[in-house]
């Protein structure tokens, strides 16, 4: 028996020159569909390719009405190829699946079968050896200490309700922090094992030290946002105060050593000036991040009353 999920679900694939992986790819999505007997469809979004992916992947499909081909002109990034995905299809549910087949189309029902007991987020939890387990460990436990997600894999095949794409909001790159940022909202999540293949084909988009660095740097913009993006006076506000009263005890100081003491110090001078200006720039930038916030608020609130269906909800609990 056909369960919703399976019925009424999108399979959106960010692909960036994936020319060489299309010729499996799309066959093997096909005997799955036909296999695990899937009615969703297919959004395979071509980020802007330079070597045919997507006219090789209509090739592929031809015939197969499941498949759609959405491109963007330039490459965009993994976060922006699911955003156009997610907006090309009006199905309930989304996978996410990467074009590479380092998971197989075997998963998918999986994936469904779970989000069918009612969670709304259902992440793979990747195992078997591969070349980055290191380095992935360590950013998968920082995230967990961090940000308290109750998932141990966050950059891994994931399916989810399409509403609760349309309830976060995702910066460039920030596609590894869906589920932080869901979870936060109040979603639900849970992973399953799902065993991770070598690359077939190609190469690998998403390696070396710069995306380590860049890793880190999202990892605390994103601890930022959630912080302190609603209480901005607090990471900016305090500080500035603590600074202007260090600023004001360091002069009266001053004050005390020059007709007191008789002892002139100029840079004691310049030191209160410094921490007086900076104190009131930061303080200033709290108070506009203040009002940054209530209207970010206001519009939010707005957009919650044109969208009644969007929310948070508790089930999939055991």
């Amino acid at each position: 028996m056909k369960t919703t999920a399976r019925v009424d679900f999108a399979l959106v694939v960010p692909a960036f020159n994936e020319a060489p992986n299309i010729p499996h790819l799309i066959p093997e999505l096909r005997a799955a569909f036909e296999e695990f007997g899937l009615t969703g469809e297919v959004v395979l979004v071509d980020d802007g390719s330079t070597d045919r992916t997507a006219e090789l992947a209509e090739a592929e499909g031809a015939g197969w009405d499941r498949l759609k081909v959405v491109r963007h002109r330039v490459n965009l990034g993994k976060t922006e190829a699911l955003l156009t995905g997610a907006e090309a299809t009006g199905r309930r549910y989304i996978v996410l699946f990467d074009a590479d087949l380092q998971h197989l189309p075997a998963e998918i029902p999986r994936f469904l079968d779970k989000l069918d007991e009612g969670w709304d987020i259902v992440t793979g939890r990747k195992v078997g050896r591969y070349d980055k387990r290191a380095v992935s460990s360590i950013y998968n436990a920082l995230s967990r200490r961090i940000f308290d997600v109750p998932v141990s894999d966050l950059n891994s095949m994931k399916a989810f309700r399409a509403d609760v794409l349309k309830a976060v909001r995702l910066r460039h790159d920030w596609h590894r922090f869906f589920v932080v940022l869901a979870h936060r909202k109040g979603f639900s999540a849970t992973e399953i094992d799902i065993e991770l293949h070598p690359r077939r084909a190609g190469e690998a988009k998403y390696s070396g030290k710069s995306r380590i660095v860049g890793g880190v740097l999202d990892l605390v913009a994103v601890w930022f946002h959630l912080r302190f993006s609603r209480k901005p006076m607090v990471a900016f506000g305090l500080p500035g105060l603590f600074l202007m009263g260090v600023g004001v005890l360091t002069g009266l100081i001053a004050l005390y050593l020059r007709y007191v003491m008789g002892l002139g110090f100029r840079p004691l001078l310049y030191l209160v000036i410094l921490l007086v200006t900076v104190g009131v720039l930061c303080f200033a930038a709290g108070f506009l991040g203040e009002m940054i916030a209530s209207v970010h608020d206001e519009l939010d609130a707005a957009r919650r009353e044109r969208s009644p269906g969007e929310r948070g909800s508790g089930a999939g609990e055991e």
